[in-house]
């Protein structure tokens, strides 16, 4: 594997972070579950990608998002919001909010169809992401951040590749069994290694795993209970009120996600633009992700008490927001302007590129989706 070298503070970041990583290993016996790793990998206070001060978006960074991609993903996403609004209340909540640019595009467009939100509220983990936010989005008194969610809220919800950063067990068949992968030090390297699952664990693969039994010797998959809880904090957060929450990440439904050939699992790591499999990789530098199982955070919205209005692959619901009409608000014969339009709209919406593979749940209650959106759900298909 050829990755491009740390800088010496970045590497020195890192091996703090190991270092803490593996006390806390032997803290617990020699051995701590794999979702404890990634949450300390991601999340550890000022060590952790997303707690410390990497950049992480962007050329300078390790990956790039739809909103970084073009404005015109962000003007869409507003006429779905503004509908929304005009049923329940002009207050938006976004999670994760990354550079900020999603937040000022989807503000600016709405304030064109003339919607004036009162409070655009970012709840953000990464200390790097906030300051970067607070700093391009200062011009905007609307803006403001949270630590935590508040106990009730009318209005839209916003989570751009929120939920794929969020800590996943790791379970592997193996002598006919399912086994949990823990993460120990061997030769003063992090390695795997098997445990028994916990029963709450057991009972979790068996609910969110079709046919969980019937799959292959070694096959190693993940399971997201942290996310499940998130789904199930926005529905409580959000049941009292009008509104609904629109969730953007690549993933499938349970039917396309356990299958037969997947036998090596989803997780993925990135750094500097690169993709690689291995978490145990500079710890604290690369972003570790799994694909979102939108058949188990659907199952945990609706079981929590809030209803699925919609899910459909990105394409379907850019389109159906006239991502098309707002290209062509650029003259085609500008060709200096609308030729980047145009190679950025292909990318979101292109099955071969972002059109497919990413999805968007759509959970609510109280209000009704615009009609192209409501002819797109697909989500009897979760």
């Amino acid at each position: 594997m050829s990755l491009p070298a740390p800088t010496p503070d970045a590497l020195a970041a890192s091996q703090s972070l190991q270092q803490l990583i593996a006390a806390d290993i032997e803290a617990h016996g020699g051995a701590i579950a794999f979702s404890r790793f990634m949450e300390l990998t991601l999340y550890a206070p000022r060590l952790g990608y997303y707690s410390g001060g990497a950049s992480k978006l962007g050329a300078s960074g390790d990956f790039t998002t739809a909103p970084e991609i073009s404005p015109l993903f962000g003007a869409a996403l507003a006429r779905a919001a503004a509908a929304i609004i005009a049923q329940s209340a002009p207050e938006i909540i976004e999670f994760g909010a990354g550079t900020g640019k999603l937040a000022r595009d989807v503000l600016a467009a709405l304030d064109e169809l003339g919607v004036a939100v009162q409070s655009y509220t970012i709840i953000e983990l990464s200390g790097e992401l906030r300051a970067r936010q607070q700093e391009a989005l200062q011009d905007l008194p609307q803006v403001r951040w949270l630590d935590a969610m508040p106990d009730t809220f009318s209005g839209v919800v916003l989570a751009n590749e929120v939920l794929d950063a969020m800590p996943v067990e790791l379970v592997i068949r193996q002598d006919g069994r399912w086994q949990r992968q823990m993460v120990t030090v061997t030769d003063g390297a992090f390695a795997f290694m098997q445990a028994a699952l916990p029963q709450a664990l057991a009972a979790q693969l068996a609910r969110q795993v079709p046919d969980a039994e019937a799959l292959p010797e070694g096959y190693l998959t993940e399971v997201h209970p942290v996310a499940e809880g998130f789904m199930a904090s926005l529905a409580a957060m959000m049941r009292g009120g009008r509104g609904a929450a629109f969730l953007f990440d690549y993933g499938f439904p349970a039917h396309e996600y356990y299958l037969d050939q997947r036998i090596g699992g989803t997780l993925m790591c990135h750094y500097r633009h690169h993709a690689h499999p291995d978490p145990f990789y500079l710890p604290g530098l690369q972003d570790i992700t799994a694909h979102v199982d939108f058949t188990a955070m659907a199952l945990a919205s609706q079981d929590a008490g809030l209803p699925v209005l919609a899910y459909m692959n990105q394409a379907s619901f850019l389109l159906g927001c006239g991502i098309g009409e707002l290209l062509l608000a650029t003259s085609p014969e500008d060709a200096l302007r609308f030729l980047p339009q145009s190679r950025a709209v292909q990318k979101l919406v292109s099955p071969a590129e972002m059109g497919e593979l990413f999805k968007v749940l759509v959970v609510g209650q109280a209000v009704e989706l615009p009609e192209a959106l409501a002819r797109a759900d697909r989500s009897h298909r979760l």
